[in-house]
C-alpha cells in the first residue's frame, strides 16, 4: 500500500506522516502533509515557551489576570488543564518556574543529553511523585465566548506536558477520511483510517537504556505515547544530573523507579498524560494508571512489564533483554 511518507523537525523533535490514499474530494496526500507541515509551524510559534515572540510567552508575562487568548491558545490550555485534571495534579502546566530552576531554560533540542544509566547510579532515593499543594492549575479559567484566558497574576503555563500529544490530535482530524494514516510527533502518536483497522501499524518502542527497538505494538486506531527519562537528561549547575519530568510536591525531577512509560489511548493527548502519569507515578501506581487501556512501564533496571490489556494481548514483542530484576 503506497503511502506518502514526510519527515521534519519541529517543536524539539522529529514529526513524521504516513497518509495514504485521499477520499472523494479530498487533497492528496503530498498536499495534506504540507497543509499539516505548515499547521506545525504555527503551533510551534504560537505555543513555544522558548520562543519570547510567542502568544504563551506573551500569556505567561501579562500582568492582568484575564487575557486575550486564540482559539489554539485557548485549546492549548484546555489540554493542560485537562492532562491536570486527569492525572490528579501529576502532570502539571503550572511549574515553569521550577522547570527553568532545574536548568531547563531554553529548547535542548540537538544538545547531546547525558547517559540514562550515569545518571541513575547517581539519582536519589526513588519514590513516587506527588501534586503540588497549591495546584495552581486549578485557577485557569477558559472562556470560549470571550475569547480569553483568566489566571492568577504571575503563574506562568508550560505547554510541554501535553503539546505534541495535542499537535498529533490536531493535524489527524483532517485526515479521517484517508484510506490510513499514523501521525508521529515526537514518540506521541495518531493513528486512523478504515484500512488501519484491517492493516495495522507496527509502532516500535524503544527501550530508553539500550535505544533498542525493544517492543512492537500492532494498532489500528487511536493513539499511543510513551514518556521516558532519557529524552533529556542533563548536569544542572550544581553537578547533579536533571531531567524534563518533574515531581510537582517538590518542584525537583522526579525518580520514581520507572525509567520509561508507554500507554494507549483515545488520543494523543490522553495517552500521552497517562504515560507521565504513570512515570510520576512509580511502578504500584503506575499500574492502576495503566490498568484499563493497557501500557508498559520499563523500571530502573530495564526489566519491561506489560499492564493491563497489552499483558493479556499478543500484541507486543519482548526481547531477551527483559530481565528480571
Amino acid at each position: 500500500m503506497a503511502e506518502h511518507d514526510t519527515v521534519f523537525d519541529a517543536m524539539g523533535s522529529h514529526v513524521r506522516l504516513l497518509i495514504g490514499e485521499p477520499g472523494p474530494g479530498m487533497d492528496p496526500a503530498p498536499a495534506a502533509a504540507e497543509q499539516a507541515r505548515e499547521f506545525v509551524a504555527e503551533f510551534d510559534a504560537t505555543l513555544s515557551r522558548f520562543k519570547p515572540e510567542s502568544e504563551l510567552s506573551a500569556l505567561n508575562s501579562d500582568p492582568r489576570e484575564r487575557v486575550p487568548a486564540s482559539e489554539l491558545m485557548r485549546t492549548a490550555v484546555k489540554a493542560g488543564l485537562e492532562a491536570a485534571q486527569r492525572s490528579g495534579g501529576l502532570v502539571d502546566p503550572t511549574l515553569v518556574g521550577e522547570i527553568e530552576s532545574v536548568g531547563y531554560v531554553t529548547s535542548r533540542a540537538g544538545m547531546p543529553g547525558a547517559p540514562l544509566g550515569a545518571a541513575l547510579a547517581e539519582a536519589p532515593p526513588r519514590h513516587p511523585a506527588g501534586p503540588h499543594p497549591a495546584a495552581a492549575w486549578r485557577r485557569f479559567e477558559v472562556d470560549d465566548e470571550a475569547g480569553t484566558i483568566s489566571r492568577p497574576t504571575g503563574v506562568r503555563f508550560d505547554t510541554g506536558g501535553t503539546g505534541k500529544g495535542l499537535a498529533a490530535d490536531l493535524i489527524a482530524a483532517p485526515l479521517r477520511g484517508y484510506s490510513r494514516f499514523i501521525v508521529d510527533c515526537g514518540g506521541d502518536i495518531r493513528i486512523g483510517g478504515s484500512d488501519a483497522l484491517v492493516n495495522p501499524y507496527e509502532v516500535f518502542v524503544e527501550h530508553p537504556l539500550t535505544a533498542e527497538r525493544a517492543f512492537v505494538i500492532k494498532l489500528g486506531s487511536g493513539a499511543v505515547a510513551t514518556s521516558g527519562l532519557n529524552v533529556r537528561i542533563w548536569r544542572d549547575e550544581s553537578g547533579r544530573y536533571s531531567h524534563h519530568l518533574l515531581d510537582p510536591a517538590t518542584g525537583e525531577p522526579a525518580w520514581t523507579g520507572l525509567i520509561g512509560a508507554t500507554a494507549l489511548g483515545d488520543t494523543a493527548v490522553e495517552a500521552e498524560t497517562f504515560a507521565k502519569a504513570a512515570l510520576l507515578s512509580g511502578p504500584e501506581a503506575g499500574r492502576q494508571v495503566l490498568a484499563e487501556r493497557g501500557g508498559l512501564l520499563i523500571h530502573d533496571s530495564g526489566r519491561i512489564e506489560t499492564v493491563g490489556p497489552l499483558a493479556a494481548k499478543p500484541l507486543i514483542r519482548v526481547p531477551d533483554l527483559a530481565a528480571s530484576e
